[in-house]
């Protein structure tokens, strides 16, 4: 007996041990919380906002990133309290909270965090008709049709396209869904949000509200010394501000832990270590985008019901946009880097409005000549990063783009009247999204 005393003494102790080691090491503090983190936020979402199947949803978006640590994360959807609760081994735990015209948030056991504001767009959303007269005039039909046809798989896999949007001088010419998805869908962004916080930046500055070239205008980096006191929203939007908030999204990066286990994801990206001084390193971070966008919506409202209702009034509403579900941290931060689902239609009237030089339903949204601020290149992004917008000169020299993870593309080619949105689930392979971009080009008559 004494010796499976021992024996029983040194497995605890070697448990005890374990579970310590794991719950410091960075799996424990980071890995897992983000594990548990992006399974209960995106089925959340694409449960509640996107209106997928939560078991489609995971399918497609989650466990191809998870990989073999799938099997290991739980998720249970309570369609009655609107809430995904996901678990690892029952020690990691996250939560998210849909709230409608707000989606979905990790509340990480904020007490501050409000379960029951609700905001519900006061508009149905709106949808182009397609316009088969003047598509046939101005392309071979055949070719376009084969050309949006490539675009999608014979099943899900591999590329897994969900929406393709084609826009001619502004009207709709061809668009196709995935089985079991339409029109309606609103679809996951990622980081085609940054365009949207450029996109706020450019409505808040024809109103006099905002300067993006100003200094010392970041109340969140009051203090950190003379570098965050010269830091512009331009450097912020242009991902130049020079703190460590890599971006590997391979989950225990900071990126990672920003948006999965912070409670206050702006403050977060503020006090991350200054490795370089404003306006000198471009690095592609998101980070800097929710600081940005923390700082705009400070100055639309004292809270975030203010603030949502004016982002709406400022960009989306007079354009006819009415599906966007602009998410929000636990803290109330707009989470301008990665969450803004919205249906296709909308996500190519924005683009629009860029191809008409800031113009929508005959009012200006943006100041004259915006689209040259977001595509002139950031200096050190080897020609390939503007504000907000990435540039594609390998389709066309005018060409520029919003981009977010899993193959999100909506892109503008000027020379041609051309917006194209792509959306999908695409993970460690190819969308052909360029491919396709091409033979839509190629299939316009001369």
């Amino acid at each position: 007996m004494t010796i499976l005393r021992w024996i029983g003494a040194g497995l605890a102790v070697i448990i005890i041990a374990g579970l310590v080691w794991l719950n410091t090491s960075t799996i424990g503090r980071i890995y897992l919380p983000t594990a548990t983190g992006i399974t209960a936020k995106q089925i959340c979402s694409l449960t509640f906002v996107s209106g997928m199947d939560p078991d489609l949803a995971r399918e497609l978006y989650i466990d191809p990133l998870l990989g073999g640590a799938s099997v290991l994360v739980s998720a249970n959807v309570d369609r009655d309290d609107h809430s995904v609760h996901s678990r690892v081994l029952g020690l990691w735990h996250n939560e998210a909270v849909w709230r409608e015209g707000l989606g979905c948030t990790l509340t990480h056991g904020s007490r501050d965090f409000d379960r029951d504001l609700r905001m519900p767009w006061q508009h149905a959303p709106e949808y182009y008709t397609l316009d088969t007269v003047h598509r046939d005039e101005a392309f071979d039909t055949a070719a376009l049709d084969a050309a949006i046809d490539g675009a999608f798989d014979e099943s899900f896999s591999p590329r897994n396209t969900l929406a393709v949007v084609v826009l001619h001088d502004g009207r709709l010419v061809a668009e196709r869904y995935a089985p079991g998805f339409s029109r309606e869908n609103r679809l996951h962004s990622w980081s085609m949000a940054k365009s949207v916080a450029a996109t706020l930046a450019g409505a808040m500055t024809l109103n006099g509200q905002l300067d993006v070239y100003e200094p010392g205008t970041i109340e969140l980096l009051d203090g950190l010394g003379a570098e965050g006191e010269a830091t512009t929203i331009d450097d912020l939007l242009r991902m130049t501000g020079g703190r460590a908030a890599h971006e590997i999204n391979d989950g225990t990066d900071p990126n990672s832990d920003m948006l999965f286990t912070e409670t206050d994801m702006a403050r977060f990206s503020a006090t991350r270590e200054r490795l370089f001084a404003p306006g000198e390193h471009w690095e592609y971070m998101s980070g800097d985008t929710v600081l940005a966008t923390w700082e705009m919506q400070s100055r639309l409202g004292e809270t975030l019901e203010q603030q949502v209702r004016a982002v709406r009034a400022l960009i989306f509403e007079p354009a006819g946009i009415h599906s966007p579900v602009f998410e929000a941290d636990a803290s109330g931060t707009l989470q301008g880097s990665s969450y803004v689902y919205a249906t296709p239609h909308d996500w190519a009237r924005l683009m629009q409005i860029y191809l008409d030089d800031g113009m929508a339903n005959g009012q200006r949204i943006l100041p004259e000549n915006w689209r040259d601020y977001v595509t002139t290149e950031t200096p050190g992004s080897d020609g390939i990063y503007g504000s907000g917008f990435w540039l594609a000169p390998e389709i066309t020299p005018q060409a520029f783009y919003m981009s977010g993870f899993q193959g999100q593309t909506t892109l503008a080619i000027p020379e041609h009247g051309l917006v194209i949105v792509r959306m999908g689930a695409t993970t460690y392979t190819g969308t052909g999204t360029w491919t396709m971009a091409r033979s839509v080009m190629a299939a316009l008559n001369d």
